[in-house]
């Protein structure tokens, strides 16, 4: 396989698209597929879109988890597959499954047997419980199928196979809108199963994507999804692994827990609040598309050029993403501006939640390059080099000291409008930025960490 990164003229721009193109397409579809789940949910009613709204902040973690994984693996998939070492990749893709099945499976076993549980955390509303619980208990099966797809389809991001990546979830996507709206609404003579459609039409489009993931990987010549790499042993590349990926995993469990932490505290202020900012989640998802496909590009295009030990370009090209990054954020928070009265027009809320709805969305309309930054930064160009402690360290502090204390304190002690507490949880990724762009100007992040005799 050749490598996507070019070793003679300076192309950083070619490159970058090519990479980011496949996986705007995909974050897009992504997006389609949640803005799909609230629209059609807005049809059966409120109750079902807070209720799948709170209870899919544990797909959300578990998301974290997985890509935390997959940031292990891709951080050192792509420098070894700028060295052309698919035994070290191998061999990687198999720890971070290892770690992936054994997490999928126990929350899994959660979902099946305590699902009413894990909805109280969110809220006290019997209503919502119950409409959650059934949704978590089917979505279990996704957990399982899901962890196992998602390292490799990370694997395969980080060799630069990113239209292979891109169309395995496309398969994922388009299922899973066609099964929403035929369990949902009882399209083809299925029952009309409302929110626990959605886990249906999740549950059957995860595991379909599984099988297709199956396929192309006896089709590649190079990696596969072999479960047998779970066997694969090399101490060295075990230990960098949980060097590098913990405290990336610790990272992004640390900032999701806080950021559903945020609906710990909407939900506890009322429906309106919740079913309100489920719809801003979905545009602010739609508006984030781009900025968050060039820090993945660039975390792959970096990691390569790392790989081959040029660290003087990769901190060149560092430069030039962090740029584009900030266009497509300013870009970003035009979208969510410009589809805001569509959103407002076509909602079927309430009046009070319709007031709260129209005011986060304008909040996001700058809080998008807040997350932009940070994301292109801590979770790309620091990460690509191995460089996982700091944003570990950074987030934590950023959300469980600020963001989440400053949230209760604002909704529960001061009893502040719920306007005020959502501004005030949204200075999160602001409040980090001077000791984010300190650490970028260091450059100490730029490291090539791959390594001979790995299997000796």
């Amino acid at each position: 396989m050749k490598s996507t990164v070019s070793t003679g003229k300076d192309n950083f721009y070619p490159q970058i698209f090519r990479l980011a193109i496949p996986i705007i397409i995909q974050n897009l579809l992504s997006a389609a597929v949640n803005s799909a789940d609230v629209i059609m949910l807005n049809y059966v009613g409120q109750s079902a879109i807070s209720a799948v709204s709170l209870a899919a902040n544990y797909s959300n973690i578990l998301f974290m988890v997985y890509y935390g994984l997959g940031t292990g693996a891709s951080l050192l998939c792509s420098q070894y597959s700028g060295k052309k070492n698919f035994q070290a990749i191998h061999a990687v893709e198999g720890i971070a499954l290892r770690f992936s099945v054994a997490i999928s499976i126990l929350v899994a076993l959660v979902a099946f047997t305590m699902p009413q549980r894990m909805m109280t955390l969110f809220t006290s509303d019997r209503e919502l419980i119950a409409i959650g619980s059934s949704y978590l208990r089917i979505m279990g099966i996704t957990y399982i199928c899901w962890g196992i797809s998602e390292i490799y389809l990370a694997v395969l991001r980080s060799i630069g196979r990113v239209t292979v990546s891109m169309v395995l979830n496309m398969l994922a996507f388009i299922l899973n809108i066609l099964l929403n709206a035929t369990f949902i609404f009882g399209l083809f003579g299925a029952p009309k199963l409302g929110a626990t459609g959605v886990a249906i039409a999740t549950a059957l489009s995860r595991l379909i994507q599984l099988i297709a993931c199956m396929i192309v990987s006896f089709l590649s010549k190079d990696v596969k999804l072999n479960l047998a790499y779970m066997f694969l042993r090399s101490k060295v590349l075990l230990n960098d692994f949980i060097r590098l990926s913990l405290p990336a995993l610790g990272n992004d469990l640390s900032w999701s827990v806080a950021f559903s932490m945020y609906s710990v505290i909407l939900g506890h202020l009322g429906t309106d609040a919740v079913a309100a900012n489920s719809l801003v989640t979905v545009v602010r998802n739609i508006g984030s598309v781009f900025c968050f496909a060039i820090a993945s590009a660039g975390t792959i295009l970096l990691g390569q050029i790392m790989g081959q030990g040029d660290l003087e370009k990769s901190k060149r090209y560092a430069s030039r993403m962090l740029r584009l990054t900030v266009i497509t954020g300013a870009i970003g928070g035009l979208i969510v501006l410009a589809v805001t009265p569509f959103v407002l027009k076509f909602a079927s809320l309430n009046e009070t939640a319709m007031h709260y709805l129209k005011y986060m969305l304008l909040i996001n309309t700058y809080y998008i390059m807040g997350s932009a930054v940070n994301t292109a930064l801590i979770a790309g160009v620091f990460r690509a080099g191995g460089d996982t402690k700091f944003g570990l360290i950074c987030d934590t502090i950023d959300m469980w000291v600020y963001a989440v204390p400053l949230g209760f304190f604002a909704a529960f002690v001061l009893k502040l409008p719920v306007l005020w507490v959502y501004f005030l949880l949204c200075t999160d990724e602001f409040v980090k930025w001077p000791w984010v762009f300190h650490h970028y100007l260091k450059g100490t992040w730029a490291k090539n960490i791959t390594r001979d005799n790995l299997f000796e």
